[in-house]
């Protein structure tokens, strides 16, 4: 039953992110913790882009797809970490109305597109390995970008769906959000009426973005094991499965949190377990990412050294 704010009670016009600590001993060295951790998931992924547009061997749809995830990466670190480190250090944790609605939309429309994306590149493995004769006929330039222009089309719907449902909620006090961000369910849980729509819209995109893609991807490494093991080569099994598990690696560190959150009931609202969460699908998994992919790749490792090369002959 909608539930309409009382006449005299006024809208909040910002917000106040609480983060993680309101000691300033604490915040300085989580400042200097969060900062490593920002620079270095930065660095990672830049790095990779870098790579694949300077390395031609690296221009198939896998590196296309690849380059994509790291810029992804890229944009929803920038989205949330710069403002929660400069909340770390100031005195004020206040964000405006707008640029909390902004930062739930551009960090929405990221994430779900990195959900869908994971889809789009389990099929590029599923064609690779089942259909190799037919891999750059079914993956051409066109269809790839395609795809990821798709891809972001949806991610960019959801999200404006998802932000414009939460924001237009009366907000009336209290005005303290329990996290480091302007996250959905986080902001949804000061509203002064009954959120039971943007909970069942909610529920639906996610299904849509997290359980659908889940089962895709799981139908399609069934099949790719399945041709995995018909390979008589060692070697080429060997490889097979390494690039399947990169791939697997990444997309189950950011399902699993992500799911735990948005898959859940609001009556389950847990602020500062919800943190620790975010924590880990935005900063952590932006992070591993390129570990994951560059210290199990060959190519990776090899455009690197050839980078570096060239830098010592030109100086």
């Amino acid at each position: 039953m909608w539930m309409l704010p009382e006449q005299n009670q006024s809208w909040v016009s910002e917000f106040i992110l609480l983060g993680f600590s309101s000691d300033p001993t604490s915040n300085r060295i989580l400042f200097i913790a969060f900062l490593l951790l920002y620079l270095s998931a930065i660095l990672g992924n830049g790095l990779i882009v870098t790579l694949i547009c300077m390395d031609s061997h690296l221009h198939t749809p896998m590196y296309f797809f690849l380059c994509i995830l790291s810029l992804l990466d890229i944009g929803y670190v920038n989205t949330t970490i710069p403002q929660m480190l400069l909340h770390l250090l100031a005195h004020s944790q206040t964000i405006s109305f707008t640029r909390c609605w902004l930062q739930m939309f551009v960090f929405g429309a990221l994430s779900l597109t990195e959900c869908i994306f994971f889809v789009v590149m389990a099929y590029d493995r599923y064609v690779a390995i089942c259909y190799p004769l037919r891999y750059t006929i079914i993956l051409s330039w066109q269809m790839c970008t395609q795809l990821a222009v798709g891809t972001c089309a949806c991610g960019f719907l959801f999200s404006l769906i998802h932000t414009y449902l939460t924001m237009r909620l009366p907000y009336c006090g209290p005005n303290i959000v329990n996290h480091y961000f302007c996250e959905g369910p986080a902001v949804r849980s000061l509203a002064c009426m009954d959120t039971h729509l943007i909970e069942t819209v909610d529920l639906v995109i996610s299904v849509f973005v997290n359980v659908t893609p889940s089962c895709l991807i799981l139908a399609s490494y069934v099949r790719i094991v399945l041709t995995i093991l018909k390979i008589k080569s060692t070697s080429g099994r060997c490889k097979a499965f390494s690039t399947c598990a990169s791939h697997l690696t990444v997309a189950t560190l950011f399902y699993a949190p992500a799911t735990s959150i948005y898959l859940r009931p609001n009556s389950s609202y847990s602020p500062e377990r919800d943190k620790q969460i975010a924590l880990f699908y935005n900063v952590f998994t932006a992070l591993l990412n390129p570990f994951v992919y560059s210290l199990r790749n060959k190519d990776i490792k090899n455009a690197f050294l050839k980078v570096m090369g060239r830098g010592r002959v030109t100086w």
